[in-house]
C-alpha cells in the first residue's frame, strides 16, 4: 500500500509570508497547511496529523510562543516539532522560553531557502521513516497472526489427527508430542518432551527396527524413511506401528531434528493375523467337508439298494450338514445351540412338533460336536420316518439331555411305533452314529426294547465346548418357519410351465433342469449372469423364474426389478439368509441351498397359483 502524505502546519498571520513558505517548501509526498493565527492552527491540529509546525513567533493576538504552550498541553499535539520563524533579534530569555514551549529551533527572517529545507528536509525524513517502521510493525504484526493462526491450526489437526505426530532432535529426544500420540500411548506431552526414546519404556524390548532406523538417519541415508517399529504403551500393552520419518540436516549433512507421522496398525496386524487364520481355517474346514461328503456318498452308495434311495439319503444328510453350518455360521462358528439343531430338523419336516417332546436345558455345542450331533439326530430321524415310531400315525419321539461334568447325555427314545427287534446287519445309519460319537471319545448304545427304540449317547465336552442357555427347558419354538414338505405341493400340476433358471453354478442349474423337467415343467432358458438373465426376461415367454441370490458376486436387484416389472413370479434360490438378497422382497419365497427334490418342486409349485391368477 502506498504511504500517505507527510504534513506540514504553516502559522504565519501575513499572506505573502505563507505563500513564500509553501514555494520554498513544496515538494512531492508533503502537503502544506495554512493558518493565519493561533485558534486557526489549533484548529487544523485538531483534524490532522503533523510531522512539523512552523510558527511565526509575533503575530496579532495569539503569538507562536502561546500557541505553542497550548500544544504543549493537549496530548494529541505535544510531541509535534516547532520551528519557530521571527524576524526580531531575540536574547537568551526569549530563545529559552521558546525551547521551554517545546521548540526544535529557530529561524531568522529572511529566512535562507537553503537551511529551511534542509531543515525541513530532516522532518520529512523522520515522518517517513517511522510511517516505514509503523507499515513494517503492521506487517509484522498480520505476519505473526497469521503464523499463530497458522500453527493452531496445524495443532488442532495434529491433535485430532489419528496420527501420533512425535518431533526429534538430532539426540532423539522428543521435542513435541501431539494428543494424537497421547490417545494412542498414554504418556502426555509433558511425560515425554525432553526424554529419550527409550527412556520411557516406549521401545518394545528386542526390537531392533528403530535403532537400524536412528543410525540410517544420523548416517543421512534416509531422509524419508517408512518403517514398522514395535512399541509398548504407559500400561503396558505392545503396540505394532508405521513411521513416516522425515529428517532435517544442516548444510554439512550433520542431522538437526526428525518429524515422524506414527500409525497405529495393531488392529490392522490382528485383523491380517486373523484373516491367515481364517483362511487356513477354511480351507481345513472345506477340505473336511468335501472329505465328508465324499465319505457319506462313498459309503451310502454301496449300502443302497436303489438309485431313488440313494438319492434322497444322500440329500437328506447333506441338508443335515447344510442346517448344522448355518447355525454355527450364524454364532461365527463359535457354536451352534442343540435346540437349534433339533429346530433344523423341524424345518427340515422330518419331525412333526405336535410329536416331540423335549426336556433339558439348552446348551451351546463346539462347533465339531454341533456338526456329528447334526448329522446323527437326521439319521434318528430318517430311520424313524422309515422303520420307528414316526411311520405310523401313533408315534412319537421323546429327547432329555442332560449335562454331567464334561459330558453330554442325550437320550432318544421312540414310543408308539411298530415292534422293533435288533437288526442283523449294522446298517451306515447306525455306523454313522456311531463313528461320529466315537470320533469325540463317546458312546452310542441303541437299545430294542418292547416300549420301542431307545439310543443313550454320551458326547464328551470340552471345557470351553459347551455352555448353559438362560433359558428354562421348553419345547423348540413353535414359530419357527413351517418346512416345506410333500404336502405343500400344488394340486396344479406343473406341466407345461415356462420356467427359466438364473443360476450360476452349472451343475445346480443341470440339476434343477432336470428335476423340473420330469416333473413336466419347460424350462426355456437357463441364464449364469446378469446380463443373460435380462436378455431372456425381455426376449422369452415366461412363467416364473428360480433366481440366484449372487451371480458371480454380483446383486440381483436389476433382475428381481425386471421380473417385477413383468408380473413375472419368481422364488430366489440361495444359500444366503434374506439380509444378503435384494431389499424390498421380503414375501418372495427363498429355495435355500442345498436343496431336496422336495424343495424345488414345492418352491417351483408356488408359482403355478399366480401364474394361474
Amino acid at each position: 500500500m502506498p504511504l500517505e502524505d507527510i504534513k506540514f502546519l504553516l502559522v504565519d498571520d501575513l499572506e505573502e509570508n505563507l505563500f513564500a513558505l509553501e514555494a520554498l517548501l513544496r515538494r512531492d509526498g508533503l502537503q502544506l497547511f495554512r493558518a493565519k493565527s493561533g485558534p486557526e492552527a489549533l484548529e487544523l491540529l485538531l483534524k490532522h496529523d503533523f510531522a512539523l509546525a512552523l510558527l511565526d513567533v509575533q503575530m496579532d493576538g495569539m503569538d507562536g510562543f502561546e500557541l505553542a504552550e497550548l500544544m504543549r498541553g493537549t496530548g494529541r499535539t505535544r510531541r509535534v516539532p516547532i520551528i519557530f520563524l521571527t524576524a526580531v533579534a531575540t536574547d537568551e530569555r526569549r530563545h529559552f522560553r521558546g525551547y521551554e514551549t517545546g521548540a526544535v529551533d529557530f529561524l531568522f527572517k529572511p529566512i535562507d531557502s537553503y537551511m529551511l529545507a534542509s531543515k525541513a528536509g530532516v522532518f520529512f525524513d523522520l515522518a517517513r521513516q517511522r510511517q516505514e517502521l509503523a507499515r513494517q510493525r503492521d506487517d509484522l504484526r498480520s505476519g505473526a497472526e497469521k503464523l499463530e493462526e497458522a500453527l493452531a491450526r496445524q495443532r488442532a489437526h495434529a491433535d485430532n489427527s489419528p496420527l501420533a505426530l512425535v518431533e526429534f532432535d538430532h539426540a532423539f529426544r522428543v521435542t513435541d508430542w501431539s494428543l494424537g500420540a497421547e490417545r494412542i500411548f498414554g504418556w502426555t506431552r509433558a511425560d515425554m518432551t525432553g526424554r529419550q526414546l527409550g527412556e520411557a519404556g516406549w521401545l518394545e524390548a528386542g526390537d531392533t527396527g528403530f535403532e537400524a532406523l536412528r543410525h540410517e538417519l544420523l548416517a543421512g541415508r534416509a531422509p524419508r524413511a517408512v518403517r514398522d517399529i514395535r512399541l509398548r504403551r504407559k500400561d503396558g500393552t505392545p503396540a505394532e506401528s508405521e513411521w513416516y520419518c522425515s529428517a532435517l540436516t544442516a548444510p554439512d549433512g550433520a542431522l538437526v531434528s526428525v518429524s515422524v507421522q506414527i500409525l497405529d496398525i495393531t488392529e490392522r496386524r490382528r485383523a491380517e493375523a486373523t484373516q491367515r487364520l481364517l483362511i487356513g481355517e477354511l480351507n481345513h474346514r472345506v477340505k473336511n467337508m468335501l472329505g465328508t461328503v465324499q465319505a457319506i456318498a462313498a459309503q451310502g452308495l454301496q449300502r443302497a439298494t436303489h438309485p431313488e434311495d440313494f438319492v434322497d439319503d444322500f440329500s437328506g444328510r447333506i441338508q443335515a450338514l447344510a442346517r448344522a453350518h448355518s447355525l454355527l455360521s450364524d454364532s461365527t462358528w463359535q457354536g451352534a445351540m442343540l435346540k437349534g439343531l433339533i429346530e433344523g430338523q423341524l424345518r427340515l419336516g422330518t419331525i412333526d412338533i405336535d410329536r416331540l417332546t423335549i426336556a433339558g436345558r439348552d446348551i451351546r455345542l463346539a462347533p465339531q460336536v454341533a456338526l456329528h450331533l447334526g448329522l446323527i439326530l437326521h439319521e434318528l430321524t430318517t430311520n424313524a420316518n422309515k422303520y420307528g415310531a414316526l411311520s405310523t400315525y401313533s408315534g412319537r419321539i421323546e429327547l432329555d439331555w442332560h449335562v454331567a461334568g464334561d459330558v453330554l447325555n442325550f437320550r432318544w427314545m421312540e414310543r408308539g411305533g411298530p415292534p422293533v427287534t435288533a437288526p442283523v446287519r449294522t446298517g451306515f445309519g447306525t455306523q454313522l452314529i456311531e463313528q461320529s460319537v466315537g470320533a469325540d471319545g463317546g458312546s452310542a448304545v441303541a437299545n430294542y426294547g418292547a416300549e420301542g427304540l431307545t439310543w443313550e449317547i454320551a458326547l464328551p465336552l470340552r471345557a470351553d465346548g459347551w455352555e448353559n442357555a438362560a433359558a428354562a427347558p421348553s419345547a423348540p419354538r413353535a414359530e419357527a418357519p413351517r418346512p416345506i414338505r410333500a404336502a405343500d405341493l400344488p394340486a396344479a400340476s406343473l406341466e407345461g410351465l415356462r420356467l427359466l433358471i438364473v443360476e450360476d453354478e452349472p451343475i445346480i442349474a443341470l440339476q434343477m433342469v432336470t428335476v423340473l423337467e420330469k416333473a413336466g415343467a419347460q424350462v426355456v432358458g437357463t441364464a449364469g449372469t446378469i446380463a443373460q438373465a435380462l436378455k431372456a426376461i425381455e426376449n422369452v415367454a415366461l412363467d416364473g423364474a428360480l433366481l440366484d441370490g449372487n451371480l458371480r458376486g454380483l446383486p440381483v436387484q436389476e433382475v428381481a426389478a425386471s421380473l417385477t416389472a413383468r408380473a413375472i413370479p419368481f422364488a430366489f434360490v440361495s444359500g444366503y439368509g434374506r439380509e444378503h438378497l435384494p431389499r424390498g422382497y421380503d414375501e418372495v419365497t427363498i429355495l435355500r441351498k442345498p436343496f431336496s427334490v422336495t424343495d424345488l418342486l414345492a418352491v417351483a409349485g408356488r408359482l403355478v397359483p399366480a401364474v394361474q391368477s
